[in-house]
């Protein structure tokens, strides 16, 4: 997943600064002040030494992460080198969950597995009467063959947690220990769900219609959730106030083109699928900029096309998988009714034996953070890493499933975490290797800086929600 950043020299700034001029006091996650002491590396990785400690963090990153407590971080780091060896395709997510769910129960939380008909889980922890806040994470790797070279690289052939799964889940955990470990200061409810299927786009309608997520469980106050990025590790972004959405819509299109297979020394007895697929995705290209103003922003990507097996043979059909992406629903329909019409056109052209299909198999809507949620969980990171490392951002045209977590006006948050270390920052800035982006083979978060980050944004965020629990009423209930 691509952000753009709209304060990028803020962002330049702040990833070049090493030292901790101007920055606000170290915090705990909830805000208060941090004590000064670092935990040291962690004894269970000390013999790889490309496998990032646990508890050091680069001299750029925030401090943050000094208060976590070592047990934290330790768990942490070692699922998320456990899940980034072992990614599962989406709609495979079987052994993630498990380990999901091994460790909510370890930390108090009832679990509930299967929610929605997938690999879906969410684990409950009741601390009392009060608000319900709900943590969202994402369990499906990408088919993408890992070219990073680390020690904890993917084995699974084909497979790769190329954008940032696994350290949302690593970090949710963390969060919830945090959480547990301190039930005597809240009062309320704490949801996280483990959402399979992100990447087809499918898992959050699957959990909140097929599982009825919100009626077995309760409706949340809040749900909250994070994303890597390659921005400088150590920071965070939010959307601005008043600002384009988050991310675009999109809607995910199959379409097949029907031919007449034969012997690929008889063109003149047969209609070619391929060449009707390579006609149609060129004249994709230009369909976008016919069916969108100048001054919108709308993508169509072709990013799959599957035909043939030999080529001595002309196969009868050829498969296209596209993608549409915009930021108001109105573009968004327009460019997928122009989509539909090449594809169609095309196909008559061509002379295809018969119609093409034009499948629309998932949509999402734009992602609009709730503002005054935004607002107040921005000021909870503000004070945990001092205002110069939470960053604004312009609209992505990156997509999510998570706005369907918004049915029903309930509120949502959404921000990034930046996974970038400041060597490959530099270099890119310098006229080098640009950054890997999310997606990516050789997308590589630095672990050190992002992990305890992501851990205390998440635990800060939840507490701008759940109640506060008085100090008279401390140690009378949990």
């Amino acid at each position: 997943m691509r952000c753009v950043v709209v304060t990028a020299a803020r962002a330049t700034r702040n990833a070049d600064d090493d030292g901790h001029t101007g920055r606000a006091a170290p915090r705990r996650a909830d805000g208060s002040p941090a004590h000064a002491d670092r935990p040291d590396a962690s004894p269970a990785h000390a013999d790889r030494p490309d496998v990032p400690p646990a508890y050091a963090a680069p001299p750029h990153a925030t401090r943050a992460d000094d208060p976590l407590p070592r047990p934290v971080l330790r768990s942490a780091v070692e699922l998320y080198l456990d899940l980034h060896a072992h990614p599962e395709l989406s709609g495979h997510e079987r052994r993630t969950a498990g380990r999901l769910a091994a460790r909510l129960t370890e930390l108090g939380c009832t679990v509930t597995r299967s929610v929605g008909g997938g690999h879906g889980i969410v684990g409950v922890l009741d601390n009392g009467p009060g608000p319900v806040v709900l943590l969202r994470t994402e369990l499906d790797a990408l088919p993408v063959t890992e070219a990073t070279g680390l020690a904890y690289a993917s084995t699974v052939p084909g497979v790769m947690h190329a954008c940032g799964h696994d350290l949302h889940i690593a970090a949710v955990t963390g969060a919830v220990a945090l959480l547990a470990a301190s039930r005597d200061t809240w009062r309320g409810t704490l949801l996280v769900v483990g959402q399979p299927e992100e990447e087809t786009l499918n898992g959050a309608r699957s959990l909140l219609e097929e599982g009825r997520l919100y009626e077995r469980f309760g409706v949340p106050d809040a749900v909250l959730a994070q994303h890597a990025a390659p921005l400088p590790a150590g920071t965070l972004a939010h959307a601005p106030a008043g600002g384009p959405p988050l991310m675009a819509a999109s809607v995910a299109v199959e379409a097949v083109l029907h031919g007449r297979g034969g012997h690929a020394a008889t063109p003149h007895l047969n209609v070619d699928p391929v060449l009707m697929a390579a006609a149609t995705v060129l004249r994709l290209r230009t369909a976008a900029a016919e069916a969108t103003a100048p001054a919108e922003q709308a993508v169509l990507t072709v990013g799959s096309v599957r035909a043939g097996e030999r080529g001595n043979v002309t196969p009868d059909r050829a498969e296209l998988s596209l993608t549409v992406r915009a930021f108001t629903q109105d573009a968004l329909d327009r460019l997928t009714t122009a989509a539909e019409r090449v594809v169609r056109a095309e196909a008559a052209a061509s002379g295809a034996p018969r119609a093409p299909g034009f499948t629309v198999t998932a949509r999402s809507p734009a992602l609009v953070p709730d503002p005054e949620l935004t607002a107040r969980v921005r000021g909870a990171h503000e004070r945990l890493l001092g205002p110069g490392r939470v960053l604004d951002l312009s609209g992505s045209s990156a997509t999510e499933d998570f706005p369907h977590f918004a049915a029903g006006g309930v509120p949502v948050a959404y921000w990034m975490l930046g996974t970038t270390g400041p060597g490959p920052w530099r270099t890119a800035r310098a006229g080098g290797d640009p950054v890997p982006p999310n997606h990516a083979p050789g997308f590589a978060p630095d672990v050190r800086a992002a992990l305890p980050v992501g851990i205390a944004a998440l635990a800060a965020a939840a507490r701008q929600v759940l109640a506060p629990r008085s100090a008279e009423g401390r140690g009378t209930d949990s």
